[in-house]
């Protein structure tokens, strides 16, 4: 049987790539130790996750370029637009954040332009650490800039509990010191760029909630890009039933209808296979209603307890006596942040906060 599993995250980075660095790298620079690079990329390759790997390179350039950090850097900014991945690029801005952290204006010029090929938010958190109050003027005239890339790394840079990076501890302490950089992108045109802020915003309600609600409740939600950050930035509120946060989404209600139909299938599945869930909302209000519908499983943990993790389903207006019936289909397999565990996993269904009806399945060991 042929294995049909994807390739691993990391292996953006495996021998071809690093052959396109050193032969791209080379075009620019005609000195450059291609040799020597590939050797010290490649060491212990194949133990390297995927952000080490990317670290890799760009230790690997600095241990065989034998020129200063400010000429160094002229041959990555003509490197840049010569690669072929945006991701493989964030070696650049590492290379910034590794090497760069004495020369703060020119480091700043330089995370600025290599954002635009990639991303340059991991790299600028150092800057933030070492730096804080410079980093993050730079950082508010950057979410003013022309550049949708240069805006977004502005909010996502100053992300309090950025994935794959350390928390801000300054910034998830005091959420006010990025409120400037977050007004200025509350309606951004760029779908990119909201997305960040919303993400931004989610991150600060795991700490600040309330903070979040006075924010969004005092902007403007007639703007369509700034509702739409609104709607996003409190997706874990109105998964936990928040009230203020479901009123501000217009559902803060409790919700007039009735669950029908109900059904999780199979009843009994193996880990790999998929449940189906299926109900009917009737209406029992005699007037339009906005509903945010979610659903819950009871995730079985390995102590034997269960934990609940909500998903999104939908938000609409349901009209005074209708119907409407929600399908949705969940691949129940293990993944990086959730491991399964055999045993009966109940189900529920969510509208506006309140849990109004369960079903069950069981997995099998």
């Amino acid at each position: 049987m042929t294995d049909q599993s994807p390739p691993a995250l990391k292996e953006i980075f495996n021998l071809e790539r690093l052959q396109h660095i050193a032969d791209e790298m080379r075009a620019v620079y005609p000195a450059f130790d291609a040799k020597g690079f590939l050797k010290h990329a490649t060491q212990d390759l194949a133990q390297l996750s995927v952000m080490q790997r990317m670290a890799r390179v760009s230790e690997s350039l600095h241990a065989v370029i034998p020129l200063d950090y400010a000429h160094t850097l002229k041959h990555l900014y003509a490197l840049a637009p010569r690669l072929n991945s945006s991701f493989v690029s964030l070696f650049l801005p590492h290379f910034v954040a590794s090497y760069g952290q004495d020369d703060f204006k020119r480091s700043m010029a330089a995370l600025k332009y290599f954002t635009t090929f990639g991303s340059a938010e991991f790299a600028v958190r150092p800057f933030l650490l070492k730096d804080f109050e410079p980093t993050l003027a730079v950082m508010q005239q950057w979410s003013l800039d022309d550049n949708e890339h240069v805006r977004r790394l502005a909010s996502e840079g100053s992300r309090p509990r950025l994935p794959w990076s350390f928390r801000l501890a300054r910034v998830q302490a005091d959420p006010r010191l990025c409120a400037s950089i977050l007004d200025n992108l509350k309606a951004d045109n760029s779908l990119y760029v909201r997305k960040s802020v919303a993400n931004h915003l989610n991150d600060i309600t795991k700490d600040h909630p309330d903070w979040v609600l006075d924010v969004i409740e005092s902007w403007s939600l007639d703007n369509p890009q700034t509702a739409w950050i609104a709607r996003h930035a409190l997706r874990s509120l109105i998964k936990q039933g928040n009230t203020r946060a479901l009123t501000i989404m217009g559902a803060g209600a409790r919700a007039e209808v009735k669950i029908q139909h109900l059904k999780v299938e199979p009843a009994v599945i193996r880990l790999g296979e998929r449940i189906n869930l299926s109900f009917t909302l009737q209406s029992m209000a005699s007037t339009s209603q906005k509903l945010v519908v979610d659903y819950a499983i009871d995730y079985v943990k390995s102590a034997g307890h269960s934990a609940a993790k909500v998903f999104k389903l939908k938000t609409f207006t349901l009209g005074a006596d209708e119907r409407h019936t929600v399908l949705r289909s969940q691949h129940i397999r293990d993944m990086t942040t959730r491991k399964h565990y055999p045993g009966q996993h109940t189900v529920h269904v969510l509208v506006n906060g309140e849990r109004l009806a369960s079903s069950e399945f069981e997995l099998l060991d």
